[in-house]
């Protein structure tokens, strides 16, 4: 391909086993350190000297963590695809 031709954008080469492993193994490292950052940055805030805060607070923010993980985790599952319908079953 020359390289004044446009491009349709498709490249089957980011599409192989070995690119897609390869893309996300760098995307999920990227993102999984930035979240375990954030964690720790959110931990910083339980320091009762600077801040303050009540139980209520905490249970809010570990709810919403907790339902976002849980979310989260299920998209990984594989999940089996709906039967097509049928009027016949």
């Amino acid at each position: 391909m020359d390289k004044d031709e446009p491009q349709s954008g498709y490249n089957a080469e980011h599409y192989t086993p070995e690119a897609k492993r390869a893309r996300f193994k760098r995307i999920a490292e990227l993102r999984t350190n930035r979240i375990l950052n954030d964690i720790r940055l959110l931990g910083n805030t339980g320091n009762k000297t600077l801040y303050q805060y009540e139980q209520a607070d905490i249970d809010k923010i570990f709810t919403i963590i907790d339902t976002k993980l849980t979310e989260t985790r299920a998209k990984f599952k594989t999940s089996k695809r709906d039967k097509p319908f049928s009027l016949d079953e």
